[in-house]
C-alpha cells in the first residue's frame, strides 16, 4: 500500500464525530466489495507503464480498515456512455480510482444520464432537459450522502449536469452544517475534453455550393447568402441545424425533393462528430460550464482545458490537489461558490458566454444556501461593466478546441489568464477569492506578466484588449413582465444599435414548431403580410417611428423587412418550466439567424429558453411565464413592443395612440377579450402538458429569474453570498 505519495508521513483521517460505516455494520459489510472490484479492474485495465497501474491485491480486510478509520471516501463521479462528452469517462475513473487508494484513501465511483441537448433539441426531449438538471442535482445528492461520502471528484461534462452535480454536492454540504457532526464537502471538477469540430465531406459542400447558385439563379439571393454563410462554419450540431432549416425552405421551393434533403443532412450528420467524442467546441451551455467551474475555482488547472483523455500524471495530479484539501474548511464547495460568485458573473459577461447560466448560476447557490437571483447577476454586472475579451469565432479557426490547443501548447493559461487580464484592465476582480489549489487567484496569477502570447496575434481566443465595450447578458423589465433576458454578445454591433428604441410588431405562436414552419415557408412574406391586426396604417406609423420617413413607408412589404424599418417579434409563449419544461428555442433561433432579411429585422421572444449557441436577437426567459399568468400568455397578433436596450426595458405599446402618434404603455390585464384569450390559452397548455410524463413536470418550482429549482430549495435559499 502506498501511503505517501503526496508526502504526507501519515493518512488522512477525516475530522469528524460521525462514521457510518464505523458505527453501523451494513455499509461496512456492503460496500468494501464494490471497492475491491474496482480497483481489480484498475489493476487490469490500466497499462502496465502507467504509475497508477502499481497496484496490489486490494482484499476486502484492507478496504474495512480504511473504511473504519475513517479514510477520505472519494466518489468519483462520471457520465452516461449514451453522450459524447462520455466516451472516455472509463478510463479517467479507473486512473483517479487508483489514485485515491494510492493516496490512502477509499474510492467509489457512480455515473448519471446526462441528456444530449443537441439530441434533445425540437422535439420533446427539451421538455425533459432542465428536468433532468433537478433530477441529477437529487440523484447526485441522493448518492453522496446515502453511502457518506466525503469529497468528490467529478467528470463534468455539458449541458446541465456540471451545474446539476454542483447543485447536488452543494445541497450535501448544507445538509450537514446543519447537522453539525460531519465534515463539509470538498470537490474537484475536471471538465471533459473538447470535441474537435467536423469537416463537411468535399462531395457534399460542392453539392451545397451548387444548391446555392441554383437558388441564386432562381431570385432566391437571401437562401443563397444564407448557405454560402453557414458553409464557413466548423461543422457541428449547431450549424447541421442551420443547414436543416436551409435545406427545408430549399425544398419548400421546389429547389432539391425530400431524397436530395435527406441525403445531404445524412452526410453532415456522418462527418459532424469526432470518434472520441468530447464537449462541442462551440461557446454553448457545456464549455460555458467549464468556464464556470474554473473560475468558481473548481477546477485544477492542469484538467481544465483538454484535447483528449488526460494522462496519469494529471490525474494524479488532480487527485493529490483534492486530498491536500481535506480537513481544510476553508476549501469546501460552499466557500468556494460563496467567495467566487462576483467573479463567476464577470467572467461570464467578459466570454460571452451561455444565457442558459443565468439558470444555473441561481440554481447552484440557491441549493448552497445564498438568496442569490438574477437581481444579484444584475446588480454586478451594473456595478462593473466588462468589457468582452473572448474572440470565439466557428468560421476564424477560433473555437473552444482551438482555445483547448492554445493552452495545451502553453501559449495561455486558460482561467488564470482571464483572470489577469480582466484585472489589467481595471475590472475588480476578487483575487483573495481561494480556488482549489489550496491557494487564491492572487497566487495564481502573481508571475503571469503575459497571459496571452503574443506571437499568436488574432489567433488568439482570448484577448488582453477589449474585443468590444458590450458583452455578455442582459436583464430587461417591461410593463408586462418582471424579467428577461437577452445574450448582447451574441448581436452584431450593429443589431444593437438597430435594435435600441425600436418598435416591432408581434407574431404570436404557442409553440415553436409552428414558427419553424412559417421560417421555412416558400411564401413566408405573404403569411407576415396577413398576420392579423397588420394593415396599412399600422405598417407607415411602424416604419415611420423606426426612421423610414412617409416615403419609406410606401415601399413594397420585402422592402421595409430589408431595409429594417418594418420589424417583427416572433413571440412563442407556453415554452416556461411550468407549462412545458423550459425547452431551448434552438430551431427557431437558427432559422432567424440564418435567414437574411428577418436576421437583421426581427426578434424572437419567449419564456422557453435559448442554446448556449444562439445569436442574434433572442430575448428569454420571461417571468412570469404564460402559464403563471405572465403578461407574455395575454399578448396577441399585431401588438407593438418597444424595445430599449440602453435602457433595459421592452414596452407593450397602446395601439390606438400609437397610430395617432403617441406612444403610451399598455395594460394587458385590463382586456377582457385578453384575458379570454389567456384562458383558452391556459387549457391548450394545460392540455399539452400531458406530453411530458407526470414524474418530470415541473409545477412545484421557482420561476427562471431564481433558476427554476425545487419550491423547498428555493425556501430555505436564506443566506446572503456577500455576509
Amino acid at each position: 500500500m502506498v501511503e505517501d505519495q503526496r508526502g504526507h508521513n501519515e493518512p488522512i483521517v477525516i475530522a469528524e464525530a460521525a462514521n457510518p460505516y464505523r458505527d453501523c455494520i451494513q455499509g461496512l459489510a456492503n460496500e468494501p466489495i464494490t471497492v475491491v472490484r474496482l480497483l481489480e479492474d484498475a489493476r487490469k485495465e490500466l497499462p502496465p507503464s502507467s504509475l497508477l497501474a502499481e497496484l496490489p491485491g486490494v482484499t476486502v480486510k484492507e478496504v474495512v480498515q480504511r473504511l473504519v478509520a475513517n479514510r477520505p471516501r472519494i466518489a468519483l463521479i462520471a457520465g452516461s456512455p449514451d453522450h459524447p462528452a462520455h466516451l472516455l469517462d472509463r478510463a479517467h475513473m479507473l486512473m483517479a480510482a487508483a489514485r485515491v487508494w494510492q493516496n490512502g484513501g477509499v474510492p467509489f465511483t457512480f455515473s448519471i444520464p446526462v441528456i444530449c441537448d443537441g439530441t434533445a433539441q425540437n422535439n420533446i426531449g427539451q421538455s425533459y432537459s432542465l428536468a433532468s438538471r433537478n433530477d441529477t442535482a437529487r440523484a447526485v445528492n441522493i448518492n453522496f450522502e446515502g453511502h457518506s461520502y466525503h469529497a468528490a471528484y467529478v467528470m463534468a461534462g455539458c449541458d446541465k449536469s456540471p451545474s446539476a452535480i454542483l447543485s447536488g454536492l452543494a445541497a450535501a454540504e448544507v445538509a450537514r452544517r446543519h447537522r453539525g457532526d460531519q465534515a463539509p464537502v470538498w470537490a474537484i471538477f475536471a471538465p471533459e475534453h473538447v470535441l474537435k469540430g467536423g469537416k463537411i465531406p468535399t462531395e457534399t459542400r460542392t453539392e451545397l455550393e451548387a444548391l446555392a447558385r441554383t437558388a441564386r439563379d432562381a431570385g432566391h439571393g437571401e437562401l443563397a447568402e444564407d448557405i454560402e454563410g453557414n458553409l464557413k462554419y466548423i461543422l457541428q450540431c449547431s450549424s447541421d441545424e442551420a443547414f436543416a432549416g436551409q435545406l427545408k425552405r430549399a425544398r419548400n421551393l421546389d429547389l432539391i425533393d425530400l431524397d436530395t434533403e435527406r441525403r445531404l443532412l445524412n452526410a453532415l450528420a456522418e462527418h459532424t462528430c469526432d470518434s472520441h467524442g468530447g464537449i462541442c467546441a462551440f461557446n454553448g451551455t457545456g464549455n460555458s460550464s467549464r468556464t464556470m467551474l474554473a473560475a468558481f475555482g473548481l477546477t485544477p488547472p492542469e484538467l481544465e482545458l483538454l484535447t483528449s483523455l488526460p494522462g496519469d500524471q494529471v490525474v494524479a495530479q488532480g487527485v493529490d490537489g483534492l486530498f491536500a484539501l481535506l480537513n481544510k474548511p476553508e476549501f469546501s464547495v460552499c466557500n468556494l461558490l460563496k467567495a467566487n460568485f462576483a467573479n463567476v458573473v464577470r467572467i461570464h459577461n467578459a466570454t460571452g458566454s451561455s444565457a442558459n447560466m443565468l439558470l444555473h448560476l441561481p440554481c447552484i447557490m440557491r441549493h448552497a444556501g445564498f438568496d442569490v437571483t438574477i437581481d444579484d447577476y444584475r446588480a454586478i454586472r451594473d456595478a462593473t461593466p466588462v468589457p468582452e475579451v473572448f474572440a470565439h469565432s466557428l468560421t476564424e479557426n477560433r473555437d473552444t478546441f482551438v482555445l483547448a490547443q492554445q493552452f495545451m501548447a502553453g501559449q495561455h493559461r486558460g482561467m488564470e489568464s482571464l483572470y489577469r487580464v480582466l484585472s489589467d484592465l481595471g475590472i475588480p476582480m476578487d483575487l483573495e477569492a481561494p480556488t482549489v489549489t489550496g491557494t487564491t487567484w492572487r497566487d495564481r496569477t502573481a508571475g503571469l506578466t503575459s497571459p496571452v502570447d503574443p506571437s499568436l496575434g488574432e489567433a488568439a481566443v482570448i484577448r488582453t484588449a477589449p474585443v468590444r465595450k458590450i458583452s455578455g447578458v442582459e436583464v430587461l423589465s417591461g410593463s408586462f413582465f418582471d424579467t428577461c433576458v437577452v445574450k448582447v454578445s451574441g448581436m452584431s454591433d450593429e443589431q444593437y444599435a438597430h435594435f435600441d428604441d425600436h418598435v416591432f410588431v408581434v407574431r404570436f405562436y404557442e409553440n415553436e414548431h409552428v414558427c419553424n414552419d412559417d421560417f421555412a415557408a416558400r411564401d413566408l412574406l405573404d403569411r407576415l403580410r396577413a398576420t392579423e391586426g397588420v394593415d396599412e396604417a399600422l405598417i407607415r406609423a411602424v416604419v415611420t417611428r423606426n426612421g423610414g420617413g412617409a416615403d419609406a413607408a410606401a415601399a413594397d412589404f420585402r422592402a421595409l423587412l430589408e431595409a429594417h424599418r418594418l420589424s417583427f417579434a416572433f413571440l412563442i409563449a407556453g415554452q416556461g418550466p411550468m407549462a412545458y419544461g423550459m425547452p431551448e428555442m434552438f430551431a427557431p433561433s437558427q432559422n432567424l439567424r440564418h435567414h437574411r432579411v428577418l436576421e437583421a429585422s426581427s426578434i424572437l421572444m419567449t419564456d422557453g429558453r435559448y442554446s448556449g449557441v444562439t445569436k442574434g436577437a433572442c430575448i428569454g426567459h420571461v417571468t412570469p411565464e404564460a402559464f403563471d399568468g405572465g403578461g407574455i400568455g395575454y399578448l396577441r397578433n399585431g401588438d407593438l413592443l418597444r424595445l430599449k436596450l440602453t435602457d433595459r426595458r421592452i414596452d407593450l405599446l397602446d395601439r390606438a395612440a400609437f397610430l395617432d402618434g403617441r406612444e403610451e404603455v399598455a395594460n394587458p390585464f385590463d382586456d377582457p377579450d385578453r384575458r379570454r384569450l389567456h384562458a383558452e390559452r391556459m387549457a391548450r397548455m394545460e392540455h399539452r402538458r400531458h406530453d411530458i410524463a407526470a414524474c418530470n413536470v415541473m409545477d412545484l418550482v421557482s420561476d427562471a429569474s431564481r433558476g427554476v429549482v425545487p419550491r423547498i430549495v428555493d425556501q430555505r435559499a436564506l443566506h446572503s453570498w456577500k455576509d
